[in-house]
């Protein structure tokens, strides 16, 4: 059976040989395919300038279908369409303006969370006076038994271990 490869543009998977995969790549249904998948990540102030430029489909504005599809000459866009298309590029023109001279940022966005998160901490800090220090860990009371332990596993008696007297500092 051989490779397989698998185009992601077309959705579709062929025999991989030098010749198959050359016809495919330069094929147009391929070429028209990547060329969707890209316009997909086009900004909109690209996408406004071009449908700006191109005269209204007549056979799309009668019937609402055109047979080029995405590939036809002509804007399939309606009037209200482009408005919607430019208030969205102004919005994104303002909001960009508004970053580049530093003004406040827009709610919703990380750096609007990552304020509010820096001002909880610093409050929760400012509230408690002294840092908390961590109890030491003690077994419940009775757990384990103690006689069941070796000695070099028993916790130290009240008062620490006696220190023998050839030891002791003098």
């Amino acid at each position: 059976m051989g490779k397989r490869y698998f185009c992601d543009y077309c959705d579709r998977s062929f025999q991989d040989n030098l010749h198959n995969r050359k016809k495919h790549l330069n094929g147009v249904q391929h070429l028209r395919a990547k060329r969707v998948w890209y316009d997909l990540f086009r900004d909109a102030a690209a996408i406004l300038q071009e449908e700006q430029t191109k005269k209204p489909c007549r056979k799309f504005l009668q019937t609402g279908q055109c047979d080029f599809g995405s590939n036809c000459r002509f804007s399939h866009m309606t009037e209200q369409d482009l408005e919607k298309l430019s208030a969205q590029v102004q919005g994104e023109q303002r909001s960009k303006e508004l970053r580049q001279e530093g003004a406040d940022v827009l709610p919703g966005t990380i750096e609007d969370w990552l304020e509010k998160r820096a001002k909880r901490l610093s409050a929760a800090q400012s509230n408690s006076t002294l840092p908390e220090k961590p109890a030491p860990f003690q077994y419940p009371p009775g757990w384990p038994p103690v006689q069941d332990l070796p000695p070099s596993l028993q916790a130290p008696p009240p008062g620490g271990w006696p220190v023998p007297p050839n030891l002791q500092w003098g």
